[in-house]
């Protein structure tokens, strides 16, 4: 992958205030270029001379003169300090499988270095330099799938980027070659860092590796459920039902702000369509209501929303946090604390896996009374167009039904499960990595289920010719179609269309398309 070319993004700068979540996005997925303010740099050498009055201490300070987890009890002496926080990275960087995102990574990187910058964890400025400079010469450390249980801190993922920035393990470099640390960081300009006391585990003990997920899976869902209630409209509409159910005064009734952003976004997408307004007189349509799936849109895409805005407040929080074990507080003491505990965190990403579960399944709902001709309103059996001869959008559907039950066993919460570990020292565990991992594959699922509905909606539209949809829902399927993916017609190759839908969700060409058609 090659490096992003971030010279149009703005920087951020560290030290100013706590991280938005689109700025570490910024960073992570973008490329945008980090810097340590005046004040951050004071603030780290501030704690820094803190650790080193307390290096001499004959008292043991966890970190700083012991050992770790369940050999603190050990006093380790001044000369073996430096080999101490080496044999601590490079003992605990035991990840295996595959490497994860290089967005994870430096998301990851982002959030640690934005702690360093809080000056609460006592490393020199040169410790958080090299961490600005990989990530600004686009240096990303090979991060294992395994290895975290999302307590004492994403342990072994971050270990493996303080590895690097010892100058050992491997690397990816800016563009994307898989290369030893020592060699990236000495073609960057970079000098690998021996570390001093406390700095080893000062790098690898938070939950930045979650979090940076959790801000990763935010964004996207935030545009997700957006374009989920877009589908949702193209197939009220598509079906014949009515939008009269997403009323505002019905639903104050149920005061849920994600409720009523989600119907209002319904009315918007709708308004002014003929397909609509075919069948509006109570003459021409007998039907009393809707199946739940159309009807209850709102109430279920809501849910998601307001379970999105309880995992931001919460994201919003951790950014605003400086988490190290120890710490160094205010006052220039060094304790012990839990705050790397990542129970909070792991909590809304596994409620979030369970909300996107529900918005695929009653995606899926959607798309499947378009193909049964039972239920579809005058279309043709599987929107095919010699049905018998053809199968239509058929299998798109079984596709859409394998990922939803595969999304239903995403959901089972992973921060239930606790492992003991470190001989019972780290006896209960929030396993808040494990949620992060599975929710983002969850959130790939749900692309591509709410991809083909939307293929499907547009399908019917079309077919529901001469009769016009709504201007928003005209726009999307324009641009799917200017995108690619084809319109009503024989049997084709379905994949590559289904490829090109899931693009163009993920893009936001339809997203965009729909609401610049509504002014």
């Amino acid at each position: 992958m090659a490096h992003v070319n971030s010279l149009a993004i703005d920087p951020v700068e560290l030290g100013t205030g706590p991280l938005t979540d689109e700025q570490v996005v910024a960073v992570a997925r973008d490329g945008a270029q980090v810097g340590l303010a005046p004040d951050a740099l004071s603030a780290i050498d501030a704690s820094r001379a803190v650790v080193e009055r307390l290096a001499d201490d004959p008292i043991a300070h966890y970190g700083i003169s012991t050992g770790f987890g369940a050999l603190a009890t050990r006093h380790i002496p001044v000369q073996a300090r430096e080999q101490l926080q080496r044999s601590l990275v490079r003992s605990h960087a035991a990840g295996s499988g595959e490497p994860v995102e290089r967005e994870v990574v430096r998301a990851m990187m982002l959030l640690r270095l934005s702690t360093m910058a809080t000056g609460r964890t006592g490393v020199r400025r040169t410790t958080a330099e090299i961490y600005a400079g990989m990530l600004n010469a686009g240096i990303t450390p090979v991060v294992r799938e395994f290895g975290s249980l999302g307590c004492s801190g994403d342990l072994a993922p971050l270990s493996h980027c303080a590895l690097a920035a010892m100058g050992e393990g491997e690397v990816h470099d800016a563009d994307g070659v898989r290369r030893p640390a020592d060699e990236a960081l000495r073609d960057a300009g970079l000098e690998p860092v021996t570390f001093g006391e406390k700095e080893g585990l000062a790098l690898i003990n938070g939950t930045d590796g979650m979090l940076g997920m959790l801000l990763l899976a935010l964004h996207d869902l935030r545009q997700l459920v957006d374009t989920a209630d877009l589908a949702a409209a193209m197939s009220v509409e598509g079906q014949l039902g009515t939008d009269a159910v997403f009323a505002a005064d019905l639903q104050a009734l149920r005061p849920h702000p994600g409720q009523a952003e989600s119907a209002a976004n319904l009315r918007t997408f709708l308004a002014e369509s003929g397909i609509m307004a075919s069948h509006r007189d109570p003459a021409s349509c007998t039907r009393v209501q809707d199946a739940y799936s159309l009807r209850c849109a709102p109430q279920v895409h809501g849910a998601v929303r307001d379970t999105i805005a309880h995992a931001q407040s919460v994201a919003e929080r951790e950014l605003a946090s400086a988490i190290d074990n120890p710490v160094i507080t205010l006052d220039d003491r060094v304790e012990s604390n839990g705050n790397f505990h990542g129970a909070p965190v792991g909590y809304v990403l596994d409620f979030l896996a369970i909300a996107v579960a529900d918005l695929a399944s009653i995606s899926e709902r959607r798309t499947d009374r378009f193909l049964d001709v039972a239920r579809n309103h005058g279309l043709r059996p599987f929107l095919a167009d010699d049905p018998g001869v053809d199968s239509g959008l058929m299998i798109a559907q079984y596709t859409q039904a394998a990922i939803v039950s595969d999304l239903k066993r995403l959901a089972a919460p992973a921060s239930v499960d606790s492992i003991p570990s470190s001989a019972m020292q780290e006896d209960h565990v929030s396993m808040g990595w494990s949620a992060a991992r599975k929710l983002r594959r969850a959130i790939d699922g749900l692309r591509r289920v709410v991809a083909i509905e939307l293929l499907t909606a547009a399908r019917a539209l079309d077919l529901r010719a001469p009769l016009q949809p709504a201007p928003a829902t005209a726009a999307a399927v324009a641009a799917l179609r200017e995108y690619g993916v084809p319109g009503p017609g024989p049997d084709r190759y379905l994949a590559p269309a289904i490829d090109l839908a899931v693009s163009a969700v993920a893009d936001g060409t339809v997203l965009e398309a729909a609401k610049k058609a509504t002014g």
